[in-house]
């Protein structure tokens, strides 16, 4: 995701640099046109707007928290677009703050062809005078990017919308498996959900994936799913939520990661939940 974003900026003519962790991503991207860094300290020793695009919190801290990186911080805007709880980016914003930078939370829903035409769902969470400074790169990558309250509330908001990603890939996975058990013709089963107030478009969009059992071409994986599904259940539960049943996701996810399908498209729980079907 941060590349395909790093791409679309880039293609928009804003004046870029990037830095990634691994050497074979950096250099792909380098292939494509992008302007890339040596060091995260030579990309944000140019840069007044830092995009984080980091696949969790520690990873954040290890980038930007560092000795060499830490005094840098002062006098630019961190703006974080990865999945996090709201403590930690709360967390991470007093840790800007103190080092005198700005910071401005905006986690994404969609994925690469998103990115790349500029039609992700950004929900902002920060002072409102950050957030407008922001704009011009947010706005280059989201149609209409919201504000939706202090840090910390961007982070839950995309963590609710991830509970629903997987809610809906084993709900409908539960469905289809039986569909299939019983012999039913999938395309009638569609045809008859697509009619009704039960359907989401994302059924047809991992539906051959199911029916072909092949998931490798990853635009969300399930390791980072299953990241998200254990971050909402642990920043749900100080408001004694019913958590019975992201467990069971939970649970279902861990068991295809264990199967090897970390790596591959998160719709992969479902050779989990229907074994063999």
């Amino acid at each position: 995701m941060g590349g395909a974003i790093a791409l679309r900026l880039a293609g928009q003519g804003l004046d870029l640099i990037g830095w990634n962790r691994g050497r074979d991503k950096a250099r792909l991207l380098a292939a494509q046109g992008l302007r890339v860094a040596d060091s995260v300290e030579d990309a944000l020793a140019v840069a007044d707007i830092c995009v984080l695009v980091l696949s969790d919190n520690q990873a954040i801290v290890d980038t930007l928290f560092n000795a060499e990186t830490v005094e840098m911080l002062a006098g630019r805007i961190i703006l974080q677009m990865g999945t996090i709880a709201p403590t930690e980016s709360s967390l991470l914003a007093e840790r800007v703050a103190a080092a005198g930078g700005a910071y401005l939370e905006a986690p994404v829903l969609g994925s690469l062809p998103e990115a790349s035409e500029g039609r992700l769902i950004i929900m902002a969470g920060g002072e409102p005078d950050v957030f407008d400074r922001c704009q011009p790169i947010l706005r280059l990558l989201g149609q209409n990017p919201r504000l939706i309250g202090p840090v910390g509330q961007g982070a839950a908001l995309k963590l609710a919308m991830n509970q629903l990603i997987a809610g809906l890939t084993a709900t409908f996975s539960l469905s289809l498996g039986l569909v299939r058990a019983e012999g039913i013709n999938v395309e009638q089963f569609m045809d008859l959900l697509r009619t009704s107030a039960l359907y989401a478009p994302t059924f047809d969009k991992k539906l051959p994936k199911y029916l072909s059992h092949e998931y490798g071409k990853a635009n969300f994986p399930l390791k980072h799913l299953l990241k998200d599904v254990r971050l909402f259940r642990r920043v749900a539960e100080p408001y004694s939520m019913d958590a019975a049943l992201i467990m069971t996701i939970e649970a279902a996810c861990a068991r295809a990661m264990g199967q090897g399908y970390g790596d591959q498209d998160y719709s992969s729980v479902y050779e989990a939940i229907n074994p063999k079907r």
